[in-house]
């Protein structure tokens, strides 16, 4: 048995040993040099466990008319939305995370999945956190691929003098899978570092040459490691400080953060940390009654929303804001329709979010046209690969190479403007210069539809996806000449129904609805 599977089988990978307040499965942490060594940069992971609704947290206020239709029994009054532009809101319970983009320190990329969605939790979830495609199983995570590049030898000889610090850390009981690599987790579980205490070591002296003998010598390395790395902990801990008033002692969320931020200011030099949120598996009880502003729902992105606000807070009074970044995603987002039990079922895309004084705070990607002959299946289409968001925060955050991008996400990477240097101004310019003109005509459609579209000189790819977010056919994709092209797509195999179209270039893509008629 490989040291690997023992420890995962021993509940020290996936649930790891739960001593003093701390895991030990995660501490094959080579990912220190996952940023450039040279500098300080941080990142926070806030997965959003459950597949949150999107359409619910983001109202694209120019659909809403139709929104309300398939949604009627959901959709918060128009009135009470939160503007963020003249076109999207968010939903009345954020209103802190408002202030958050109104001070510029919020970016929203919309529309973000991967093609053949999965609506499975658990298989969509492992999707996210390894960054493979959808027909492929990946055992190692999006982050822990590229620790292991840097620290190919992890545990081994860690912490030492160079990486005296845990490379991430996971708040709470489990490590998450963002950081598996090839031979463990490269993140630390941390319960509460406030109650750290020694891990007794199984065994003294000499361990019998066997394969037993290897297990418990592994086994004994990971405490004496786990200790070593309580101890830098606990020094961060107690000359770390929070100065920020809005951290709520009832949410769950902000307290995370709040460790996170005073582990940050301690001098801890990890570089990943991820924090979760659970409950967005609403397909009940999503709003409370007549009340469509209240419910579990509404709870929860008051709990985001407010939790952001004072780690940015928090971060801006310590000094600290250029050296963080934040992330959210989620598993997938819901299904358009609301069902008939105040809740919505599992879909397609969904927004996520970056905040940081070094992003570009900007909406990329357009809102989705909702129809009011929506399927009950139809989820919200897909814009952006969430490869590409991850693979964007590796090159711009961390200094990574896309070819080096490319080989640990996939081939098809498009670079997208979530972060700007800190001083520079906003890249509003780098989405105008990459502005898609595109159009299909006739649609609705029969038999035959012709897809428009007018590009830079260079790559384009156009897929034909179905309302659950497949991807039924690959229409083109090669390089093009500048200019105005036109595509025809026969659709004689194809059942009645909508269906969605999807360009992508090297600088922007688009995606458009498309109906099929008998």
């Amino acid at each position: 048995m490989k040291r690997r599977q023992f420890i995962k089988r021993s509940s020290a990978a996936t649930v790891p040993v739960l001593l003093g307040g701390v895991n030990v499965s995660a501490l094959n942490n080579p990912a220190f040099n996952i940023l450039n060594p040279e500098d300080d940069r941080v990142l926070v992971l806030i997965q959003l466990d459950g597949g949150n609704d999107g359409l619910n947290m983001l109202l694209p206020k120019d659909q809403y008319s139709n929104l309300q239709q398939v949604r009627q029994n959901l959709i918060v009054p128009e009135s009470s939305i939160l503007d963020l532009t003249d076109t999207l809101g968010f939903h009345p319970a954020m209103q802190d995370l408002k202030n958050v983009f109104d001070d510029g320190k919020l970016n929203i990329v919309q529309g973000v999945a991967y093609p053949n969605q999965n609506r499975s939790h658990f298989r969509s979830t492992d999707i996210w956190t390894s960054g493979s495609s959808a027909d492929e199983v990946w055992t190692t995570g999006w982050l822990g691929r590229y620790f292991n590049l840097l620290h190919s030898e992890y545990p081994n000889g860690y912490p030492n003098n160079d990486y005296p610090d845990p490379l991430a850390i996971t708040i709470g009981s489990q490590v998450n899978a963002t950081c598996e690599g090839t031979s463990g987790n490269f993140s630390m579980a941390l319960v509460d570092p406030d109650n750290l205490s020694a891990l007794a070591t199984p065994v003294n002296g000499d361990l019998p040459d066997s394969c037993y003998g290897d297990h418990l010598d592994f086994l004994t390395n990971s405490i004496i490691q786990t200790n070593a790395y309580n101890d830098v902990i606990q020094v961060a801990n107690d000359t770390g400080t929070n100065m920020s008033s809005k951290y709520g002692d009832d949410n769950t969320l902000a307290n995370k953060l709040k460790v996170v931020a005073r582990l940050i200011s301690g001098g801890l030099q990890t570089k990943v940390y991820i924090v979760s949120l659970g409950g967005f598996d609403t397909h009940a009880e999503q709003v409370t009654g007549a009340d469509t502003t209240v419910g579990d729902h509404a709870e929860l992105l008051q709990e985001l929303s407010e939790a952001i606000c004072a780690f940015q807070d928090d971060l801006t009074q310590l000094g600290l804001e250029q050296r963080v970044v934040g992330m959210t995603f989620s598993e997938f987002g819901r299904r358009i329709r609301s069902n008939d039990s105040l809740g919505t079922d599992h879909g397609t895309a969904a927004p996520m979010m970056l905040f940081g004084s070094c992003i570009n705070p900007v909406v990329l990607g357009d809102n989705p046209v909702i129809s009011t002959d929506v399927e009950v299946g139809e989820g919200v289409p897909m814009q952006f690969d969430f490869r590409s968001v991850y693979g964007s925060i590796l090159m711009d955050w961390f200094g990574v190479e896309e070819q080096t991008v490319r080989d640990l996400l996939f081939d098809e990477f498009q670079h997208l403007p979530v972060l700007m240097n800190c001083e520079s101004v906003s890249a509003n310019d780098i989405l105008k210069e990459g502005q898609l003109e595109m159009n299909v005509y006739p649609n609705p459609f029969s038999q035959i539809t012709n897809i428009e579209f007018t590009v830079k000189s260079g790559w384009v790819k156009i897929s034909l996806f179905d309302a659950i977010g497949s991807e039924l056919r690959v229409l083109t994709n090669q390089k093009f000449a500048a200019g105005k092209h036109t595509l025809q797509m026969e659709g004689h195999d194809l059942p009645a129904g909508s269906y969605f179209y999807r360009i992508q270039t090297d600088y922007g893509q688009k995606t458009k609805r498309l109906v099929k008629v008998k």
